[in-house]
């Protein structure tokens, strides 16, 4: 049975000084019964790895380059997170998208190059409020799904993470059956992707305005497999009662 996990995309917040968070989260999950993975701005990969050493909460990123080295100021490659102490890396969120321009494609080569560094990459899926509204939500996920995995794809090296781009920090969040549509998709859509088998253990997170109040009908949902939250994982308090929602789900 595949272990849940509870995943925290500080996105460009936190300065050495939010790492209490980390230690609070840490006292009141000794023991979790799921995954915690905390992915903090580049800049406190290295400290937030040897605060949580010996520890059940894994540190991942925020983005990573197609390149293993070279010439891209300013970028980081998958070698270099992993040294750094990276687990895992985040790819394909819709901020990079929109903001970056960053194509499917492009999201397949960095989860690629994140593969072969020994990191879990988390490929983030999700559409926009007209594309929602339009009734086109399936399609969009249908090609970003097909175009964001790379053949090095395994149950065990890749989170699949369904945010719609319309609740991504908007307090909104879909139905349960919305939510359930997507998920049982993409589930199915991995089956012809890589097989019934590895589909079954690929973990499908669900992102998007998830906060202690909503967490447990969340994931009450089948074929969700966690959450990959926002805001809400910026502080032990509002984080800490969505881990314990997750281990409680059935």
């Amino acid at each position: 049975m595949k272990r849940k996990l509870a995943a925290g995309n500080w996105k460009m917040n936190g300065t050495n000084a939010n790492l209490i968070e980390l230690q609070t989260l840490l006292a009141a999950h000794p023991d979790p019964q799921v995954d915690i993975l905390i992915c903090p701005p580049a800049t406190l990969i290295v400290p937030a790895t040897r605060l949580s050493a010996d520890s059940p909460l894994m540190i991942g990123a925020q983005d990573c380059h197609s390149a293993s080295s070279g010439a891209h100021t300013g970028d980081i490659s998958a070698p270099m997170l992993a040294d750094a102490g990276a687990a895992a890396v985040i790819l394909g969120h819709s901020e990079r998208r929109q903001d970056h321009g960053e194509s499917s494609t492009t999201v397949a080569a960095k989860a690629a190059a994140a593969h072969a560094a020994n990191l879990t990459a988390v490929i983030c899926l999700g559409e926009s409020l007209t594309e929602r509204e339009a009734a086109q939500t399936l399609d969009v996920i249908a090609d970003q799904l097909r175009h964001s995995l790379p053949e090095s794809v395994t149950a065990a090296n890749t989170v699949i993470a369904y945010e719609p781009i319309w609740a991504i920090g908007t307090g909104l969040t879909p139905s349960t059956a919305q939510i359930a549509e997507v998920h049982d998709f993409i589930r199915a859509r991995l089956c012809d992707c890589i097989g019934p088998e590895a589909a079954q253990a690929v973990r499908l997170l669900y992102g998007g305005s998830v906060k202690p109040a909503n967490a447990a009908e969340i994931f009450a949902i089948p074929n969700v497999d966690g959450a990959l939250v926002g805001g809400a994982s910026l502080t032990a308090r509002d984080f800490s009662p969505i881990i314990t929602a997750l281990e409680n789900a059935r």
